[in-house]
């Protein structure tokens, strides 16, 4: 859903926006199923195919120790990097999508709790406001983490940056402050 509003809003766009897309995906994930062996000695199993085994296989983060890196939180609004700081721009990214979400959702449901490498992203938190998506307050749809205020509050709170202002998007501005680069400014 947002990298095809990007890319079709790109397309639509008089000129292209002044900044690089980051190219990011969330990663690669199975379950691997074992099942017992149909044993060719004296001793047969009981069962031949049973289950004894499940595993979750996901994707290796590349990069050693310092490749992982914890975006933006479930808890918060606030990217988890300085301005300056090496992946800031990702971060800036990360931000301009949940903008997206927010609005192709009808303010529905955003991603957060955003972390992994520089173009790897795992373990994100789905959130929503259960009222708005008329299930009802205490139901856990999403775990534990869906914190519902996190998107009632979102056009309150969120802050728009560089990727959200640039006219191509045609995205609304929300929040109490509109930051242009790494700069904020009254609205």
């Amino acid at each position: 859903m947002t990298y095809n509003f990007i890319d079709n809003a790109i397309a639509s766009a008089t000129s292209p926006p002044p900044f690089d897309i980051p190219c990011l995906h969330f990663m690669e994930a199975g379950l691997a199923l074992a099942h017992s062996q149909i044993s060719k000695g004296p001793v047969k199993p009981k069962f031949s195919g049973m289950l004894c085994g499940i595993y979750l296989l996901e994707e290796k983060i590349e990069g050693g120790n310092g490749a992982f890196t914890k975006y933006i939180h479930n808890m918060d609004y606030e990217p988890m990097m300085s301005a300056g700081m090496n992946g800031y721009d990702i971060v800036e990214f990360l931000v301009f999508t949940q903008h997206i979400q927010y609005c192709k959702t009808g303010g529905l449901s955003i991603i957060s709790d955003y972390q992994g490498s520089r173009m790897l992203l795992t373990d994100p938190q789905i959130l929503t406001d259960l009222l708005v998506f008329s299930v009802g307050s205490g139901a856990d749809v999403f775990s534990k983490g869906n914190l519902e205020s996190t998107v009632t509050l979102f056009e309150k709170h969120h802050e728009c940056n560089w990727f959200c202002k640039w006219p191509g998007f045609g995205l609304k501005q929300f929040g109490s402050l509109v930051t242009s680069g790494h700069e904020s400014s009254a609205l």
